[in-house]
């Protein structure tokens, strides 16, 4: 019995012998050095900016565009609004509260309407005001711009549109709040409190 078994060991490792052999002598012939240099590299075209590479939408100053916008067009565009909010005067609350004044007004202020916990906190008891800026980047993403909100629409993503919404809300107020002034040497500069606005075609 012992013989048996040391011939099957034997047999065995004499297998294992042979097939380790091959391998050393088929790595000797076949192998292949890698090269020096790749014959090309592939490599992945970074995106131009964090936004696109998310898929985010890029925030876009809105204010030099404002001189230009159209009142009627974001009369149009405010359609899109009408569903949840009113902007007459002592208009009713609806899903949104009443936009009436809403240009420079303080951020969840408006009597009688039930904020959401994302809106209050973002308002700092009132401190943050709806100017220009907030105003345009809350409607181009709601969500985004105040994380929290109750506010499920998906925005107004062109800032032309924007521009002309945001002049259309300006003007639905008993003294609109004056628009930025036009011109590279005042971009982004909003005149002093109590000057007149820029005379321009939509805030006429």
């Amino acid at each position: 019995m012992n013989s048996h078994v040391n011939m099957g060991v034997g047999a065995f490792l004499g297998t294992v012998f042979v097939l380790m052999s091959v391998s050393i002598a088929s790595e000797g012939i076949f192998h292949a050095a890698a090269p020096e240099k790749e014959g090309f590299a592939i490599i992945a075209e970074e995106s131009t900016s964090e936004a696109a590479a998310s898929g985010e939408p890029a925030e876009v100053d809105i204010k030099p565009l404002l001189a230009s916008a159209d009142a009627s067009a974001g009369e149009t565009v405010f359609k899109k609004c009408a569903a949840c909010h009113t902007v007459d005067k002592g208009g009713a609350n609806k899903v949104g509260p009443n936009l009436w004044g809403v240009v420079n007004r303080p951020i969840a202020s408006h009597e009688g309407f039930s904020y959401s916990a994302g809106m209050k906190t973002f308002s700092e008891g009132g401190k943050v005001v709806w100017d220009f800026d907030h105003l345009s980047y809350f409607i181009e993403a709601p969500k985004k711009h105040v994380p929290g909100t109750a506010m499920g629409f998906a925005g107004v993503k062109k800032p032309d549109e924007r521009a002309n919404l945001i002049v259309y809300l300006h003007n639905q107020a008993d003294s609109p709040a004056p628009l930025p002034a036009a011109g590279p040497a005042a971009e982004g500069a909003a005149p002093a409190d109590g000057a007149a606005p820029a005379e321009t075609p939509a805030a006429q």
